[in-house]
């Protein structure tokens, strides 16, 4: 039977709930007071476990990307580093057939000062793609919200 409320369908009650009764009118109608709140604290109970457990794995989902994340940070880091180191070095002494050594130092390190800008800004952006906000579980919330206050009117 649709919910008059919701519009949706409510699921199977006890088995002494029966719909094929002649007179029947609702889902409600022979119930006692402590019937209903009892079974609006045990839905309430069992919404509430579900949006706990949906903000569980949202939390996860964001927290592993976050890792992700990291993780390539670090790497492009350590690598990075060694590269550069190298790279540096070789750039240095390439310009030092050129020019004084003191010059060609500057110049290098003005060229890793560049490289260490762009890294940061990527690196940056990448952090910025992590959502901490559970937004489904925000989002249902509103809606349990909506939903109980259309049950109590």
């Amino acid at each position: 039977m649709a919910d008059a409320v919701t519009g949706g369908s409510y699921p199977a009650d006890p088995a002494d709930y029966r719909t094929d009764q002649p007179g029947y009118r609702s889902d409600v109608e022979d119930r006692s007071v402590g019937d209903l709140l009892g079974r609006v604290t045990g839905d309430l109970s069992t919404l509430m476990r579900q949006e706990v457990e949906l903000a569980k794995v949202e939390i996860k989902e964001e927290a592993t990307k976050a890792g992700k994340a990291s993780g390539m940070l670090v790497g492009a880091g350590a690598v990075g580093y060694l590269v550069l180191v190298f790279l540096s070095l070789a750039l240095m002494f390439a310009l030092d057939q050129l020019m004084p050594i003191g010059w060609a130092a500057v110049i290098t390190a003005v060229v890793l000062g560049i490289v260490a800008a762009v890294l940061f800004v990527l690196g940056r952006k990448q952090f910025q793609q992590v959502n901490p906000k559970p937004e489904q579980t925000v989002e249902t919330l509103k809606e349990d919200v909506q939903w109980a206050k259309n049950r109590t009117s």
